[in-house]
């Protein structure tokens, strides 16, 4: 998120983790402006159901221009059902090209269970390695823990669950109180 644009305003942490054929994306409720918790019970992660496929997608950055994006990749699945990758570079591209999409400041996580994918306005979609993908404020305390957790016996959801807690303890912008949805 620029600190131009909105001085003061942090972003969140968002979490997926692919292990043992499922896929969990956790997200933390905090939002804060400066030194400020708003609210601590935000909801940043949401299931999509486009043409009855399940896809699950965590967004950090302001939240009205993440549901306009979320919309957006909404119609996207909608019109190619069960193609993630291309609706992702679908929406990516549009993201990038158009003069008033161009200026949202979020970025998203993807997944349907099998594919995650972080989509940003720069017209990134990129596919994690390790099976691991973080974003916003604390997202790099939580990708360091989860990818140091992935070498545990724990399940995705423990991983996640795990990593998210650690995160909260070392970023300021992190809170505990998570949202968690599973696919797989």
């Amino acid at each position: 998120m620029s600190e131009d644009k909105f001085p003061g305003w942090h972003g969140t942490t968002i979490l997926a983790v692919r292990r043992g054929g499922r896929v969990v994306v956790a997200g933390d409720g905090q939002v804060s402006v400066g030194q400020t918790v708003m609210k601590g019970t935000a909801r940043k992660v949401r299931r999509l159901s486009p043409g009855g496929h399940d896809v699950v997608v965590g967004f950090a950055g302001s939240t009205a221009d993440a549901f306009t994006l979320l919309e957006r990749l909404e119609k996207k699945l909608e019109a190619a059902p069960g193609q993630l990758a291309r609706a992702c570079v679908d929406l990516a591209k549009d993201w990038r090209m158009d003069k008033y999409l161009r200026n949202l400041e979020a970025m998203l996580i993807v997944t349907d269970g099998r594919e995650i994918f972080v989509v940003t306005g720069a017209g990134d979609v990129l596919e994690p390695e390790h099976d691991v993908a973080a974003i916003g404020s604390g997202g790099n305390f939580a990708l360091a823990a989860a990818r140091g957790l992935m070498e545990s016996d724990l399940d995705a959801e423990a991983v996640a669950r795990k990593a998210m807690a650690i995160a909260a303890d070392i970023c300021v912008y992190t809170n505990g109180n998570l949202t968690v949805e599973i696919l797989g």
